[in-house]
């Protein structure tokens, strides 16, 4: 009897077959096609997108979301969300500066940079996993929590004259000037292909989207839950910081203020590349397309000399209509069946 009930109520993560159908038939497909579109349209119409050197910012540019993008993928499957992720850049850029400033190397600044990561991701991580407290209002939290740190430090100030070798160091061409494609997107390519082995092809990955599906069945069958949300919370600021050193190299400015709005450029990637905001559902591959789309898009209406609050209102309108399509869709697929049922039954 117990045995029956188990089978009955344990969820059931979706197989390997089934997440290959989906990356080739479902949502990321039609994320990687909307891509396209928008490549090809603002390549037609906007001057001077389709060149190596607008590809080659533009990587640039979202270097910081993609990287954040990926712990951000498998907490949002869960059902939770970190919003402190871009005051956990600043907070990284201002203690690499503050370091360099007090004559630590930069290397040395830059891994106790991310050791404040982990530190911070452990406090969201301990909060929602161990007090049970809401992810929202905890990461809401110590979203002014970090940046207030961060901006209490420094102030108004900013800390340039990085040695110029680590600029260089996250601003080279692979293989030299003559390509599109810097040289640190290896970083990310590296982390992208443990992530998606995690998610898709681990048991790491079934835990995640079945805690996403339900919680309370997850736990019947024995899926510890709020160890794997605190290591992704962990992940979450460590990336971060990661991130953050990356802004503070690129732009050689260590600021308190440096990345501020890019939690919302983060969530609206993450669910426009597919990731339901209730969780359980989502791929990588829709997710980095995501991003890519959303840069692609406010790097042509920046060519295309839009103001900054009007790119800011585009992507918040990306954010809205990836949360209500879904639902729109999910609701008339629903409807459609039990007409079907219910026509079967009569």
């Amino acid at each position: 009897m117990t045995r029956t009930l188990e089978k009955t109520t344990t969820p059931e993560a979706p197989s390997l077959a089934h997440r290959l159908r989906a990356l080739l038939f479902g949502r990321s497909a039609a994320i990687i096609a909307l891509l396209v579109v928008v490549w090809i349209i603002a390549s037609v119409s906007v001057e001077n997108f389709n060149t190596p050197n607008t590809l080659y910012f533009l990587i640039l540019d979202v270097f910081p979301v993609l990287l954040i993008a990926l712990p951000m993928t498998f907490i949002i499957i869960t059902g939770e969300i970190d919003l402190s992720v871009a005051s956990m850049v600043g907070l990284s850029s201002v203690t690499i500066g503050a370091l360099f400033q007090a004559g630590v190397p930069v290397p040395v600044a830059i891994v106790i940079a991310l050791i404040v990561g982990l530190a911070g991701g452990a406090v969201n991580g301990f909060l929602v996993t161990t007090i049970g407290l809401p992810s929202l209002a905890v990461t809401i939290g110590s979203l002014a929590l970090y940046r207030g740190i961060a901006v209490g430090i420094l102030g108004t100030t900013a800390i340039t004259g990085f040695p110029e070798m680590f600029g260089d160091l996250v601003k080279d061409r692979l293989f030299g000037r003559g390509t599109a494609i810097p040289g640190i997107l290896i970083v990310f390519i590296v982390l992208a292909i443990i992530a998606i082995v995690l998610l898709h092809a681990t048991s790491i990955g079934r835990s995640t989207y079945a805690i996403g599906l339900n919680k309370e069945a997850s736990l019947f069958s024995g899926i510890d839950a709020g160890r794997l949300k605190f290591w992704f919370f962990v992940a979450s600021g460590v990336v971060s910081a990661l991130a953050g050193a990356f802004w503070t190299l690129r732009y050689d400015s260590a600021r308190g203020d440096n990345a501020m709005g890019l939690e919302l450029v983060v969530v609206a990637a993450v669910l426009v590349g597919g990731v339901s905001i209730f969780g359980g559902r989502g791929s990588l591959v829709g997710v980095i397309a995501g991003v890519l789309v959303i840069g692609a898009l406010r790097s042509a209406l920046r060519l295309a000399d839009v103001s900054s609050d009007v790119i800011n209102v585009a992507t918040g309108l990306l954010l809205v209509v990836s949360v209500i399509v879904p639902s729109i869709i999910s609701a008339v697929t629903g409807f459609a069946e039990r007409r079907r049922a219910a026509a079967a039954a009569s």
